[in-house]
């Protein structure tokens, strides 16, 4: 997605319903492990927050020490929650509508869908329908030391409970989400659109936008000399947004503009 679309896509964002979601899960791979609570809260700038609800599901799993540790949620306590069938078809409308929207999206978006592989259903939202709050954090919150949920609780002082419950954390991804949303509508295009070309995007993604093979890109950008780094935590190669997009203007200068306007 190059900066123009992006910044088409935020736009978007900011006038649309949102579907914010959140897991509490007994590990952290699905299938293996699996969601044992989850929050939605839906909302919009204009209208605030229109519904919420959260469960406890008894998926017949253990919850290992580390996990109640972390949440407080115990074996005990996920064997008194809901079937896992009626909690999750309880929630399918309200995933289907609006954007979805949460912190590391990826995270619970995985986990829903694995949720609904094991009832024999498919759960999907385009990627023009899901928002990850973690990711425009890092474009208008780039001075913070930390953008993890907790952290982003404290610096703004969000009065939603402890982290690492569904409800608590799903209500903090809506604040964080409404405080991002209305600082980017009192920004400018040129402004926000110069901000995106600092962004760090894995070198999977921008491949994406030149439909090659990471290889080649890789090639192309280190011939440029481009910034490059690698992240500690998956050990990707990440490339600035700005050099990935000088490279497209000079290969497809044609295709650019056609995406600038």
């Amino acid at each position: 997605m190059l900066s123009s679309d992006l910044l088409n896509f935020y736009r978007r964002i900011a006038a649309s319903p949102l579907t914010v979601v959140d897991v509490e899960t007994s590990g952290s791979r699905p299938p293996k492990a699996r969601v044992i609570e989850v929050a939605v809260v839906q909302g919009s700038l204009k209208d605030e927050i229109t519904y919420e609800t959260s469960f406890l599901i008894n998926a017949q799993v253990p919850v290992p020490r580390n996990i109640t540790r972390l949440t407080g949620i115990t074996t005990d306590m996920v064997q008194q929650g809901q079937p896992a069938e009626m909690v999750w078809d309880t929630v399918l409308p309200y995933l289907r509508q609006g954007i979805l929207t949460g912190h590391n999206l990826a995270f619970d978006y995985g986990f829903l869908q694995s949720e609904y592989r094991q009832l024999g259903k498919s759960f999907r939202r385009q990627e023009s329908h899901r928002f990850c709050t973690v990711l425009l954090s890092r474009f208008l919150l780039a001075d913070l030391p930390s953008r993890s949920l907790p952290q982003l609780v404290k610096h703004f002082q969000f009065d939603v409970g402890p982290s690492h419950r569904a409800l608590a954390d799903t209500k903090a991804c809506w604040l964080l989400a409404k405080l991002l949303l209305s600082r980017l509508q009192n920004i400018d295009d040129e402004t926000l659109l110069q901000q995106f070309r600092y962004q760090w995007i894995p070198l999977r993604d921008a491949a994406k936008i030149f439909s090659c093979t990471r290889q080649e890109l890789q090639e192309q950008l280190d011939a440029r000399q481009c910034d490059r780094r690698t992240s500690r935590r998956s050990n990707r190669h990440l490339y600035r947004r700005g050099d990935v997009e000088n490279l497209f203007q000079e290969l497809y200068p044609q295709q650019l503009s056609l995406n600038l306007y």
